[in-house]
């Protein structure tokens, strides 16, 4: 629950960080006959889509302060980038998976509420007010809450780390050092599809080095990983922010090791393709030992397009009128909460600070032992919660496997997304309908 809001939360303030970026700027010369640039299955990305999103990202780019690369590379990267979001959004379209109007609606509110707007309305008028288009902005929210979708359907729901996988790396980090340690880096991917040809993976090779080349000759990372990288953050620097050391994979952790602040490393080979990664700086990491952990359970009915908020809300408010006469919550819960505890009476067992969404963990902190909240509404859909016991516990040894557990899972679950998009590419008819492509 918490890793599906966090994405939506990263996915919409990188949005939002993209939209302020659209000045009233003028956008390039724009041909009176627009022209089909890719075929795309049965769809189309035309020159004057691909000159508003190039302008939109030179824009962007810009205001970070970013060296922009040349043009021809700068419009790959973005028309590759436009390429895998039409065929996510087909593939959603296909199998299902969409996000209505209500659900966006609620997602939109929530952003302009973190942005410390009074209202969506002030929000979409300061949107406005610096050239954003309000109506592109809603759909770039709604296709990223469907790619939010799709990755945990097609990818993080099919991981499974075991034990000893937790055991193994908990061995090969103590092995490695970096304990206690923080490390922030850059990285540029150069994807490399499956089946390639020998002749292919070297041509991939030969880009990578490419890019080693201009990084050693001065130029700044951020600047060749717009060019270069096709990791979903080249656009922004390639920067993945502070990272535990022991949340790295194997790949990185070695050379980082020997690395210091500012050096950049050779090129990595993982089968995603070639890797060069640049570490920015390093910090010690302090982790709490003793913390406040609740048990508390809870009821959940979820919205969904044949359960409306206003029903969901109905629904569990007929419920909280019989628990408040008498009726037993875990009852209730076993006979109505559409959570995976139902079964347990929507026990949720013991909760550190951070492991819930904070929607939900606000109210259920305010709670005291023992009380039922009133309706609480999450991306999930609407929920009572009762707080069963409070305690102060020593959780190092817990956290320690929690956090490799999350480090398994957050490189196993990126190399397998990157490996799903290049699937989902390779099996697609694209046709470039310029010869420079």
């Amino acid at each position: 629950m918490k890793e599906h809001m966090s994405r939506i939360k990263i996915a919409a303030l990188f949005l939002i960080a993209f939209a302020s970026a659209a000045t009233a700027a003028e956008s390039p010369k724009q041909t009176s006959i627009d022209r089909i640039e890719v075929v795309v299955n049965d769809d189309v990305i035309t020159r004057r889509e691909l000159n508003d999103r190039v302008a939109s990202v030179t824009r962007m780019l810009t205001k970070q302060k970013t060296a922009l690369p040349d043009r021809s590379a700068l419009e790959r990267q973005v028309l590759e980038r436009m390429i895998i979001e039409v065929l996510q959004a087909q593939f959603a379209k296909e199998s299902g998976v969409r996000v209505d109007d209500v659900q966006l609606d609620k997602t939109i509110q929530r952003i302009a509420q973190q942005n410390k707007f009074a209202d969506v309305a002030a929000f979409r008028a300061r949107l406005e007010q610096e050239g954003t288009n309000f109506k592109e902005f809603r759909e770039e929210i709604r296709n990223e809450m469907i790619t939010v979708r799709l990755r945990e359907r097609e990818v993080d729901s099919r991981l499974v780390i075991s034990e000893n996988d937790v055991d193994n790396y908990l061995s090969n980090q103590e092995a490695q050092g970096g304990k206690g340690e923080e490390i922030l880096i850059s990285h540029i991917l150069v994807v490399v599809p499956e089946q390639a040809s020998a002749d292919k993976i070297q041509s991939y090779r030969n880009r990578a080095e490419q890019a080693l080349a201009k990084l050693q000759g001065g130029a700044s990372f951020a600047q060749v990983a717009a060019g270069y990288s096709d990791a979903q953050d080249a656009l922004k620097g390639g920067e993945i922010g502070w990272r535990p050391a022991d949340r790295l994979p194997p790949l990185f952790a070695e050379p980082l090791q020997k690395m210091k602040p500012g050096e950049v490393s050779g090129i990595l080979r993982s089968p995603s393709g070639f890797h060069i990664v640049k570490l920015l700086d390093r910090r010690s990491k302090d982790t709490p030992v003793m913390v406040t952990q609740t048990r508390a359970r809870h009821i959940l009915i979820k919205t969904s397009e044949l359960v409306s908020e206003s029903e969901a809300k109905r629904r569990l408010q007929e419920i909280k009128q019989r628990i408040d006469k008498g009726a037993n919550f875990a009852e209730q819960a076993r006979l109505h909460s559409e959570d995976g505890s139902a079964p347990q009476g929507g026990d949720l067992g013991w909760l550190s600070p951070g492991e819930t969404v904070p929607e939900f963990e606000g109210p259920m902190d305010s709670l005291k032992v023992g009380q039922v909240s009133g309706l609480v509404q999450s991306g999930f859909g609407w929920h009572l919660i009762q707080v069963l016991e409070r305690r102060d516990t020593d959780v190092s040894e817990a956290q320690k496997r929690q956090r490799a557990r999350n480090a398994i899972r957050t490189f196993k679950s990126e190399e397998a997304f990157q490996d799903w998009l290049r699937q989902l590419r390779d099996s697609a008819f694209i046709e470039y309908r310029t010869a420079d492509k």
